[in-house]
């Protein structure tokens, strides 16, 4: 499976947007920052045709060791959920679709 980079993600804005690869790489670590920021305040990102990003919160329950059985607690905590869009869904389900390399 390739990943995509945060250096391929400034490379890319670096070659659509026209800005110094400097720039682009201000502008996304601006973005992601302010992204993150948003989700630690317990505000939703929304990202129209991509989707959203919240945070949720998870109480506290009992879980068990899978290798021991023993009980064990799972203390409440906020987890990150990201929830994609119907276009987004629909993008990555086409039939059509061969992978980009870049």
């Amino acid at each position: 499976m390739n990943t995509l980079t945060r250096a391929q993600l400034t490379e890319a804005i670096y070659a659509t947007v026209g800005l110094s690869r400097n720039e682009s790489a201000d502008l996304l670590e601006s973005m992601l920052t302010r992204v993150a920021d948003a989700l630690m305040q317990g505000k939703s990102v929304k990202i129209s045709g991509f989707g959203t990003f919240s945070v949720r919160q998870k109480g506290r329950r009992i879980g068990r060791n899978p290798k021991t059985g023993v009980e064990v607690p799972i203390l409440p905590r906020r987890v990150l959920v990201f929830r994609p869009s119907q276009m987004l869904r629909d993008a990555v389900n086409a039939p059509d679709i061969t992978p980009q390399e870049h």
